[in-house]
């Protein structure tokens, strides 16, 4: 009736930890685990448990490995929401400005929250950013897609509600990504258009920097607005644009 009880390995240990450090938002979507050499300092083991246990997280789900680079958290809901959200928009215009509209509902509130929780690390986090958009774009002209998706992320990132955060990922860096490249790409044409995402950026900063909820989650929408009304009108100005 009874089974013999075993002494759980060191790898399955060394997942547990981690894995509850990711549900438990401790560990965000998109941020890079630390190396082998770090967690053998903090957990005091050898490298071998600790590469057995990134293989469980890997094929649980939980971390994706991109090679000479390291692991990161992957969204728990990619599986379920990326694919068949990258289907439904990817031959039809139409569905990537609905998608921009629930993209703008779900970031306006997450900004609201992120000025209510933010911490001075996140804060940090977030100007860093801003400033390193506003810089680029001084200096060559473009807003970099890469920066411009961590800055939103990291909002995301800063409202304290792990699922937000997982719904959030996948929604922009999963699913977005490629129509993100294709915004700035469009919108680069103009550096006008640039400059208002660049000012816009920090005016966000500055609301959730405040504390201010309301003045977020307004500065967000505003900016969302702005994106989807610049694109149409880039879009309606160019004969020649064809969605990929």
């Amino acid at each position: 009736m009874f089974k013999q009880i075993k002494v759980r390995h060191v790898p399955e240990e060394i997942f547990e930890q981690i894995k509850a450090a990711i549900e438990t938002g401790q560990i965000k979507p998109g941020e890079k685990l630390p190396t082998e050499k770090e967690f053998v300092n903090a957990l005091g083991v050898s490298r071998v448990p600790i590469r057995e246990a990134l293989k469980l997280l890997a094929n649980a789900g939980y971390i994706e490995t991109v090679q000479g680079d390291g692991s990161y958290v992957r969204s728990v809901l990619a599986d379920q929401l990326q694919d068949p959200l990258k289907r439904i928009v990817k031959d039809n215009v139409e569905k990537m400005f609905e998608l921009l509209e629930v993209r703008k509902e779900i970031e306006a509130w997450t900004a609201y929250y992120a000025a209510l929780e933010a911490t001075d690390a996140d804060l940090a986090n977030l100007h860093n950013l801003a400033e390193k958009i506003e810089k680029r774009f001084k200096k060559t002209g473009k807003v970099p897609s890469n920066l411009d998706i961590d800055f939103h992320l990291r909002i995301a990132q800063s409202s304290s509600n792990t699922i937000r955060a997982h719904l959030f990922h996948t929604i922009i860096h999963s699913t977005f990504s490629d129509y993100f490249n294709l915004t700035i790409d469009t919108i680069s044409r103009n550096r006008e258009f640039l400059q208002l995402i660049c000012d816009q950026h920090l005016q966000i900063y500055d609301a959730i920097s405040c504390h201010s909820p309301e003045g977020a989650r307004d500065a967000v929408s505003q900016h969302l607005t702005f994106v989807a009304e610049a694109l149409r009108k880039q879009m309606r100005s160019d004969s020649a644009w064809i969605v990929c």
